[in-house]
């Protein structure tokens, strides 16, 4: 007998969620629902799920029963109330709006004051006693419902917004009055016949139900697959559906509504931080198309409201034990709450709010540790403006997202990622920027707006991609048509170059030049924590990058070829040196040393070749060793692709061709020829390279073991602590491993005779083949330590060529959700991942001790790093600028890993 379940719920009240239904009622239901909890002003509604999105998407209609509960809800709703949506005497209006389990700011669709129509407008006017805010409430809804739900040209409601307020003098919206707002509701309701082939919809109920589909459909728009793209959220959540009764902030001058932050989101300084704009409705301000007053300002406007604003704001810090971004409206004087989020924030506001609610005893480090990750403290590394260069300046607007910003100046999307993938850094300017701006906004350096705040769509969006922004610069007059601005005499074209700093919201005519940030300065030991802002941002990155070198279990090694290099990292807090790569020790000068000792004919060349070869490398070795004394130094032999140390095959024909039809042909280069010809190969990272050239040339993985061998007895002879590790390049079989294994045994013993020293040098593999990782347990029994080449075994195992396929075919696989990211940019766990899991596991259980580490780029990738901490590493190698973001997620992985096991 089969169980009876329970009906699938799709429609909640926002009495009966919470803030941890995300997954079901999206960030801005779940947080509706709390704020209801807390006995907060939140204006009645429900929430239709995120699982009837998912219904809709996959079939292409809702769910069966969700008209029903959308109607049993919304009587509810009437009922509480005590009116109808849409009725003629006294309508319910309601908002539909969009809210998906993450936050994607302006990417998804929102309408307002559903429920208006040619009668209802009528009622709401006498209601409110005022007959311009009702025509304004109308002409809003057909604006918003023509574009969002009817699909028609946006900028033909603002051209004729704009006509409407020429004809009669004026500049901004307020000031038509009640007439103005009629006609122009008719010119919309004209504009979506045209456009949209049919009638603005008068039946409110359908009005609604149009704006739910609508803003289920928003889910799959281009923009909103983009900005998910950039943000690696799923595309499988779908979003939910608030439905809320409205209130309104422009029924006159009591009114208005607002955005606040309880810490600046910029900086992460505690204050009033937000913007305030009076006789509006909400979509005013996040569209920033009338610059707003600063929050502080509402307590000379309405201190009664601006008191109860703080204690709530101070309730909800508390109670998310975060920054919270608030959205409110006042109506007539009553405040009323629309959302909270914790709120997107800069890097270095993210590394001061964590160290400051540890203070408070809000959290404690390893929560702290959370709340920040790689791609942040990467942001803080970049360079910033000179304060001592001689600077041109144009303008100041509001600093909305920190950073020094670069580029030719252009003002539309198209141009700016045009541009930007002919190898231009470009700074897009706008008016104010909308989600159709998001794919020009990732291809810009910076992004400058005339118009907005701190809560614009330029600032919102520009902060959670770590995007150097500055908003609401009025004095800057933006001519997208004419392609170009103006402040005063000064006029700027497409193309001239400008500077933006994020930082002081200074915009500079031309370039500025830049210098290091001041946490690359604290991470090469020269700034220390004081009292001043860059101070106080680096004693944030201290305390947290010390809980997570306490915590964490994965050691930071570094890929370095070179004394400098590992001097760099050594400071950086490499624990020694993961990969040094000896080809890129005879690129230059040298190469022509690696050429004659491929092209060796005889014993006696090649013989010749390799004596040359010794002390170069050894003294090399010698510098290593020094610079990485104490800590351990992995050592590749030599992995040239071949034709990185062979003449062009094409050039040196040509050369070879012309001398010929001069008669005076030179003998090397027909020799040469000859040689390039019988080594030419059609890919050559899969050629002679590697191992296999090791065991090809003799003598040539003897003379670098003997180099080794020889630089670590003359450093433990000078007492230093040499720790030298050998890696074999691109094993696939244990069999390589064995006759190389022998010799290295061998060289390192005489050496040991001749310098009476002892030495201890592991020897081991790099895993870069899918062979050597499905027969690791095999190779384990010859190697003292795995170090897993990712870039390789990526190839490998995809069948791409790195040079080749990034720029062909990457970015259209990017585009349509094949790859949710790079596979050379994050590890594919499914496949590679998969591949280095089942060798550690096989390596591990035939050397229980065998040192397992990773060097390829993966190593200081955020998202990877967690992965190589889950399957057991030891350690990983990255490149020195990668260190810091290493080790601070290394920290954030074990610290995640210990909560999960708490709990």
């Amino acid at each position: 007998m089969s169980e009876n379940k329970e009906p699938q719920k799709f429609v909640y009240d926002f009495t009966e969620g919470n803030k941890d239904l995300k997954d079901l009622l999206g960030g801005k239901g779940a947080n509706l629902a709390e704020m209801t909890n807390l006995g907060l002003p939140v204006p009645p509604g429900f929430t239709i799920t995120t699982e009837a999105c998912k219904v809709y998407l996959d079939s292409g209609d809702e769910p069966a029963e969700l008209r029903d509960e959308v109607s049993a809800h919304l009587k509810a709703l009437e009922k509480r109330m005590g009116k109808n949506l849409g009725q003629a005497d006294d309508p319910l209006l309601v908002s539909v709006r969009s809210g998906a389990k993450f936050s994607m700011p302006g990417m998804m669709d929102t309408v307002l004051n559903i429920g208006l129509s040619d009668a209802s407008v009528v009622g709401l006017a006498a209601q409110a006693g005022d007959e311009r805010f009702a025509w304004d409430s109308y002409r809003r809804l057909i604006q918003m419902f023509g574009k969002t739900v009817l699909g028609v040209d946006g900028d033909l409601f603002e051209e004729a917004l704009e006509a409407a307020k020429q004809a009669k003098g004026v500049t901004v919206d307020v000031d038509l009055d009640a007439a103005d707002l009629k006609k122009l509701v008719e010119q919309f309701k004209k504009i979506v016949t045209r456009d949209a082939g049919r009638d603005f919809p008068q039946d409110p109920r359908e009005q609604m139900d149009l704006a739910i589909k609508a803003v289920f459909d928003s889910w799959n728009t281009d923009r909103a697959k983009l900005y998910r793209r950039q943000e690696r959220i799923p595309g499988d959540l779908g979003t939910a559906v608030n439905i809320c009764s409205m209130v309104f902030g422009n029924l006159g001058p009591d009114s208005g509504t607002g955005v606040a932050f309880t810490r600046d989101p910029a900086s992460g300084h505690q204050g009033v931080y937000g913007d305030y704009l009076q006789n509006a409705q909400g979509e005013d301000v996040v569209a920033g198309i009338r610059n707003t007053v600063p929050l502080a300002d509402l307590e000379s406007i309405d201190k009664t409201s601006y008191d109860q604003l703080m204690k709530i704001m101070e309730t909800l810090e508390t109670h998310y034990k975060d920054l919270c971004d608030i959205e409110f409206t006042i109506e007539r004087g009553q405040l009323w709450m629309l959302q909270t989020r914790v709120g997107k924030r800069t890097a270095g506001a993210a590394f001061r709010i964590a160290t400051q609610l540890v203070d408070q005893g809000l959290i404690d480090e390893a929560e702290a540790l959370q709340r920040v990750n790689g791609a942040q403290l990467a942001q803080l590394m970049f360079p910033r403006f000179d304060d001592a260069a001689t600077t041109v300046l144009l303008g100041r607007g509001i600093a909305a997202s920190p950073g020094a910003a670069v580029g030719k100046a252009v003002f539309d999307s198209y141009t700016a990622v045009k541009w930007s993938r002919s190898g231009e850094k470009v700074i897009l300017i706008r008016r104010e920027t909308n989600p159709d701006d998001l794919d020009g906004m990732i291809a810009a350096e910076g992004i400058l707006t005339s118009r907005g705040g701190k809560t614009s769509h330029a600032a919102v969006v520009a902060r959670g991609m770590g995007k150097t922004c500055v908003c609401g610069a009025e004095e800057i007059e933006v001519d997208t048509k004419r392609r170009r601005l103006t402040v005063g005499e000064t006029v700027v074209e497409e193309g001239d170059l400008v500077s933006v700093d994020g930082s002081t919201g200074k915009v500079y005519l031309g370039e500025v030049p830049v210098v290091p940030s001041p946490v690359v300065e604290y991470f090469e030991g020269r700034m220390h924590a004081g009292a001043d802002d860059a101070d106080e941002l680096v004693a944030a990155v201290h305390r947290i990058m010390a809980y997570a070198d306490r915590v964490r279990r994965l050691r930071v090694r570094a890929n370095a070829d070179n004394a400098e290099d590992a001097a760099r990292a050594r400071r950086f807090g490499a624990q020694g040196i993961g990969l040094c790569r000896t080809e890129h020790m005879f690129l230059g000068e040298r190469r022509e040393m690696v050429e004659k000792l491929i092209l060796a004919d005889t014993d006696d060349e090649r013989e010749a070749a390799l004596a040359a070869l010794l002390p170069l490398q050894k003294a090399d070795f010698i510098e290593l060793f020094e610079s990485m004394d104490g800590l351990p130094v992995t050592v590749r032999l030599l992995d040239p692709p071949l034709h990185e140390f062979l003449p062009d095959i094409t050039e040196l024909s040509v050369r070879v061709a012309l001398a010929e039809s001069r008669k005076d042909a030179n003998e090397n280069d027909l020799r040469l020829l000859q040689a390039v010809h019988k080594l030419h190969e059609q890919n050559p990272m899969l050629g002679l390279r590697g191992v296999r050239l090791g065991l090809v040339i003799p003598g040539l993985f003897a003379m670098q073991v003997r180099a080794i061998a020889e630089a670590a007895a003359q450093r433990k002879n000078a007492k230093g602590d040499p720790r030298a590790e050998i890696m074999i390049p691109l094993v696939g079989t244990v069999q390589e491993l064995e006759i190389v294994r022998e010799e290295a045994d061998r060289v390192i013993a005489e050496v040991e005779a001749a310098t009476g020293t002892e030495l201890k040098l592991s020897i081991g593999t790099m895993i870069e083949l899918p062979r050597a990782a499905l027969t690791a347990g095999q190779i384990a029994e010859a190697a003292e330590f795995f170090s897993f080449g990712t870039n390789d075994l990526t190839q490998t195992v995809w069948g791409f060529s790195r040079d080749d396929v990034e720029a062909s075919f990457f970015t259209a696989y990017l585009e349509k959700g094949i790859f949710g990211v790079s596979p050379f940019e994050t590890i594919d766990k499914d496949g590679v991942g998969a591949l280095v899991r089942s060798a550690v596991e096989a390596g591990r259980a035939t050397r229980p001790d065998l040192k397992l580490g990773i060097c390829g780029e993966h190593g200081g990738d955020p998202e990877s790093v967690h992965f190589f901490h889950e399957v057991g590493l030891d350690y990983v190698s990255c490149s020195p600028f990668r260190i810091p973001v290493a080790r601070l997620e290394a920290g954030r992985a074990a610290a995640e890993s210990r909560g999960s096991d708490s709990r």
